[in-house]
């Protein structure tokens, strides 16, 4: 059989084989099956959707690169080991936003100043407006700040060491190192984002050279801490807000002409105010929200032995009459009158001030034999009274205690005293260096059950985990005695705080702790308002100028008294005035108390 093709079909034929042979020769049509072996793999291991923690970092990571408002303090998100007070991100917020990152942190002792600089750092750092930092703080103070700034907020931040640790970029050191060479030229040839300075207030005079160092330093942003703006003079507090933001109250003619009745005395409170709360925070402990453990104080009278109450009054008997032959001339008579109070802590203390008063004089002087004779008296003394109360307290407490002294002297004494019973006793002081007072630290922190310090334990550092303290001897300056409590009755504190004064009856110390507590009330007023009291009462002559002048004028006990409750009385005077005015510069009331009679043990509510 045939078959004939015609014309039209052979055409459309050979059409449609040169159509299909065009299209292979473009398009490779392949199928990519890796996603589908992909998803074999996975539905054999029980889906993608079953690793739940995947999902929970998966969320959790846009969660923190989500930022709901610019108010909202970052660093928050990355401090795992601190939760800080709502006082505290308040600070540092309206550091940010509304101070520019230049202000005075003056909040009262215990409640954080610390922790608010270092968030102000991390958040500046987290928002990449800081990498290079200064933070100036006392020596004794500055390892203390580096464990602080890494353990709490993760700051890598170095001691000053050598002169290439002011290489790294958050550097802790101390002023005085900081303004020596070959330091300073380092230091002045730096552009630092932040400087941090604590206890600011060692700058109020503008004369001093560290104040001038400081007006030197190279800075975008600035905080200066410290709890007492103003100690004596309006003028300190137009030197630190000069420090911090030039022109801030004008020239010093006009601040004094605006702001200034005397040195201590202001005038247009309100607009004062006003200028200030564009510098300078204050929280107060009595603020709601800052809660505070009790304070429960207990005075303890003791009564001399024999033979040191016969020293006492024979020293007494020495220093009235050197007063008498000066004619009244006080500016010569503080050194001696520090022999009746080293007679109230120690006969070692006196010693010391005795054999070096002996030295000094003139061989053919007749004061020579009466120094001596008070020597001889010391050498019958083979006790101290003080002593074997305190060791009896630290028998009873059975925990760790802080015992404060005046004196280096009794010092030494006390741990002797303590390690002669077996307990453990370590010294902190002034002059030693950073290293060691560290490491007396973390030894009463681990080891030691008693912590025997000067005053140079009575500022910076923190002892929260203790809450036993005796005052071995008791300071003539309330403040101070304020700055010991301050060590361990401060936030962080959890257990209720036990003071114990230990007081010599018969002696000037009797009529001291009277006058702390039942014409100052001490333990009723917080820093800032016990601070301007002292300001106003004092006028030219200190607290403690009255009380040596009191003591060395007064003809007998009687006299004494009479006089210390005169001066007691225009103490409470003051105080009371105070506390019926606002001042931009005091705080108000934070604490309630009822101070019992001598012996009495008191309780102090927040």
């Amino acid at each position: 059989m045939t078959f004939e093709i015609s014309p039209q079909a052979a055409t459309a034929e050979s059409s449609s084989s040169i159509m299909k042979r065009k299209l292979h020769s473009h398009v490779d049509l392949q199928v990519d099956r890796t996603w589908f072996d992909e998803l074999q793999d996975r539905l054999s291991k029980n889906g993608p959707w079953d690793d739940w923690t995947l999902y929970q970092l998966a969320i959790e990571a846009e969660q923190a690169k989500r930022v709901e408002s610019f108010e909202e303090l970052q660093c928050l998100r990355t401090l795992p080991a601190i939760v800080p007070m709502p006082h505290q991100i308040s600070t540092a917020s309206k550091v940010l936003h509304e101070m520019g990152g230049r202000a005075i942190l003056a909040d009262e002792v215990g409640l954080g100043k610390t922790i608010e600089a270092g968030l102000v750092l991390k958040e500046y750092m987290v928002r990449g407006l800081v990498k290079r930092a200064l933070i100036l703080v006392p020596a004794s103070l500055v390892l203390q700040w580096v464990r602080e700034l890494n353990q709490k907020f993760g700051i890598s931040a170095f001691a000053q060491k050598k002169e290439h640790t002011w290489g790294y970029d958050v550097v802790v050191a101390s002023i005085d190192t900081a303004k020596r060479e070959p330091h300073r030229e380092r230091v002045l040839g730096t552009e630092y984002d932040l400087i941090i300075i604590d206890e600011a207030h060692k700058l109020k005079n503008k004369k001093t050279t560290n104040y001038q160092f400081a007006t030197l330093l190279r800075k975008k942003y600035c905080l200066l801490l410290t709890a007492t703006p103003i100690q004596n003079d309006l003028d300190e507090l137009f030197n630190l807000i000069t420090l911090l933001k030039p022109g801030q109250l004008g020239g010093q003619s006009d601040f004094a002409a605006n702001f200034v009745v005397d040195k201590r005395l202001p005038k247009n409170e309100d607009q004062l105010q006003e200028a200030l709360s564009t510098v300078m925070i204050r929280n107060r402990r009595g603020d709601g929200g800052i809660h505070f453990t009790k304070r429960i104080v207990k005075n303890i009278p003791l009564a001399l032995s024999a033979d040191e109450k016969a020293l006492y009054d024979a020293v007494t008997g020495f220093v009235k009459e050197r007063y008498n032959e000066s004619g009244g001339d006080m500016s010569s008579m503080l050194s001696l009158v520090t022999l009746q109070r080293e007679v109230c802590s120690s006969r070692d203390a006196v010693f010391l001030t005795l054999i070096n008063l002996f030295k000094k004089t003139e061989e053919d002087s007749p004061l020579r034999p009466k120094i001596w004779g008070l020597v001889e008296k010391i050498k019958s003394i083979k006790a101290n009274t003080k002593a074997e109360k305190a060791m009896e307290l630290v028998k009873e407490m059975n925990e760790k205690v802080i015992i404060f002294t005046e004196y280096r002297a009794t010092q030494e004494y006390l741990l002797q005293f303590f390690r002669a019973q077996n307990i453990m006793a370590v010294p902190y002081r002034g002059g030693m260096n950073r290293g060691k007072k560290d490491w007396m630290m973390d030894l009463f922190r681990g080891r030691a059950q008693v912590l025997i310090a000067t005053e140079a334990g009575g500022e910076g550092i923190n002892l929260q985990f203790c809450h036993h303290m005796i005052n071995f001897d008791l300071p003539w300056n309330p403040m101070r005695v304020e700055q010991r409590i301050g060590r361990v009755h401060r936030l962080g504190q959890t257990e209720d705080v036990r003071i114990y004064n230990l007081c010599t009856l018969g002696t000037i110390e009797e009529h001291i702790v009277s006058l702390l507590h039942e014409k100052i009330n001490l333990f009723e007023l917080v820093i800032g308002e016990l601070d301007h009291i002292l300001e106003r009462f004092e006028g030219g002559d200190s607290i403690e100028k009255r009380l040596a002048r009191a003591l060395l004028e007064s003809g007998d006990d009687r006299d004494l008294e009479k006089q210390l409750n005169q001066l007691g009385s225009s103490l409470s005077q003051v105080r009371d005035e105070v506390k019926s005015t606002t001042n931009p510069l005091s705080a108000g009331p934070e604490l309630l108390i009822k101070v019992d009679q001598l012996g009495q043990t008191v309780e102090v509510k927040p």
